[in-house]
């Protein structure tokens, strides 16, 4: 039984003759489109475009193996003869009878002609895995009228009767159809190709806080909510490693061991130790040695400089499923672990991030312009990266190991310019297109030792870095 309504189909059957010279006259709107979209579709990846009519966006995004579904028989007869190395089928979104699971699913400007968009949404359960990322974009509501009124003068083809939703809408709609919402962007302010006008809005203006609530282009990304297991299981799901760099904390290395509790299937701990003057080095070879019968303990010295070389070495030598960083100083304790175990094993983040600005901190444990400076970071990247974050330079970050080798052999996208490690890594999970999900801890005073950073001379660092980043993830 068609679920499509005759209305409907008749309505891109008989354009389909004239969709490619039409899209073409209007390729600098769908280029946008398909340039934000290859920006978190990994090459390697099997994607899905459900309503993928002539072709033209499933063609121009990354994947290895493509597949793209539409319920006109006319758009998927055009498809098929203009791109011969993308599998196409004509079928409606409704009734999804793949046998394939992928890595990333696009439904582009597609929603607004559908009948049930709840159950449409449930179907793609059928051919998502757990990893699976959902890309939705559709025109932004407050757009409504501007598009009626291009549509009257002719400047935009009339379309049938459209669903018109907002951001909240969708996300809604996903929810009840199993999948969660972990961001959205909007972009565009003019969808014409006017030369200097055009890319100066949309490149520059449309991407300011407030004014990018009035992209012409949302952005939705899902993925499958997590199920459910119990505390039994999750305990066995995954092994970890915990990765130690240490300079100059001689007198916390035993007590990261003791005080470090069991929790995951097995843990690995890889001390790395960076060029300290004190006896830092010794320390650890004798503790290896002391705990060997007890705990996995691999120990590393350090060729390069900063924490940042630091933890890709520890990184680079890990076996666990999960990699941890846990700073020396042991100002976040290391009994907390198993809470970023529990978060990221459970599937309630991809990418967890410690945080320190929650809870009241002891003392000493962080120096007032430090914290200053640590809250106007926070406001920087909650900007740059499109969701909350409120401690972008706590020590602990935790991510799966397949992950980072991705984030690794991607590295170049923004280049190995971050000593500390912290932005490489957020950075990277944010291209990775991982879900992000802040952990607030206790924040400790320091024990043992002197602080290894320089307030004013690595905050300038850091403030060049994220100058950088924001280049990188919100003008390009």
């Amino acid at each position: 039984m068609a679920l499509v309504s005759s209305e409907i189909r008749e309505y891109w059957d008989g354009f389909a003759p004239r969709w490619v010279k039409y899209r073409k006259r209007r390729s600098y709107y769908w280029n946008s489109i398909s340039k934000y979209c290859n920006y978190f579709i990994h090459p390697d990846s099997s994607v899905l475009e459900v309503g993928c009519g002539s072709g033209d966006l499933l063609d121009s995004i990354n994947g290895k193996d493509k597949i793209g579904i539409d319920f006109s028989p006319k758009m998927i007869e055009l498809a098929k003869n203009r791109f011969s190395n993308i599998s196409f089928h004509q079928m409606e979104a409704e009734n999804i009878t793949l046998n394939k699971k992928f890595d990333a699913i696009v439904m582009s400007n597609v929603i607004g002609v559908l009948s049930d968009i709840e159950q449409v949404f449930g179907q793609l359960n059928h051919v998502s895995h757990e990893k699976t990322r959902i890309i939705v974009t559709y025109y932004n509501r407050l757009w409504e009228p501007v598009i009626r009124l291009a549509e009257f003068f002719r400047i935009k083809r009339k379309s049938p009767r459209q669903n018109w939703l907002s951001s909240n809408d969708i996300q809604n709609l996903l929810y009840l159809s199993g999948f969660e919402t972990y961001k959205e962007n909007r972009s565009m302010l003019m969808p014409y190709n006017i030369p200097m006008l055009a890319p100066f809005l949309n490149r520059i203006i449309s991407r300011l806080p407030l004014i990018n609530k009035l992209g012409l282009n949302q952005f939705v990304f899902a993925r499958p909510i997590p199920q459910s297991i119990s505390d039994e299981e999750l305990q066995q799901k995954y092994t970890t490693s915990v990765v130690i760099p240490a300079r100059n904390e001689s007198g916390n290395i035993e007590q990261a061991i003791l005080r470090l509790p069991k929790f995951g299937k097995d843990i690995e701990i890889i001390f790395v130790e960076g060029n300290s003057t004190d006896d830092t080095w010794e320390t650890i070879q004798r503790i290896q040695k002391k705990y060997a019968s007890s705990h996995n303990i691999k120990i590393l010295k350090q060729e390069g400089k900063g924490k940042g070389d630091a933890v890709r070495k520890g990184y680079e030598a890990a076996s666990g499923d999960i990699l941890m960083i846990l700073d020396a100083d042991l100002t976040v304790p290391p009994e907390d672990l198993p809470k970023f175990y529990n978060a990221i094993a459970s599937g309630k983040g991809e990418f967890i991030n410690g945080v320190r600005l929650v809870y009241p901190m002891e003392k000493n444990a962080m120096r007032p312009l430090n914290t200053m400076g640590n809250h106007f970071f926070s406001k920087f990247f909650s900007y740059i990266l499109e969701r909350p974050i409120k401690d972008t330079l706590c020590g602990t970050k935790v991510m799966f190991r397949w992950d980072y080798e991705k984030l690794a052999a991607n590295r170049k996208f923004f280049g190995e310019f971050d000593p500390f490690g912290d932005f490489d890594l957020l950075f990277g999970a944010y291209k990775l297109n991982l879900k992000i999900i802040d952990l607030p801890i206790r924040y400790r005073e320091r024990k043992y030792g002197d602080t290894n950073i320089s307030r004013f001379r690595h905050g300038i660092i850091l403030l060049r870095m994220s100058m950088f980043a924001t280049i990188k993830i919100k003008f390009w």
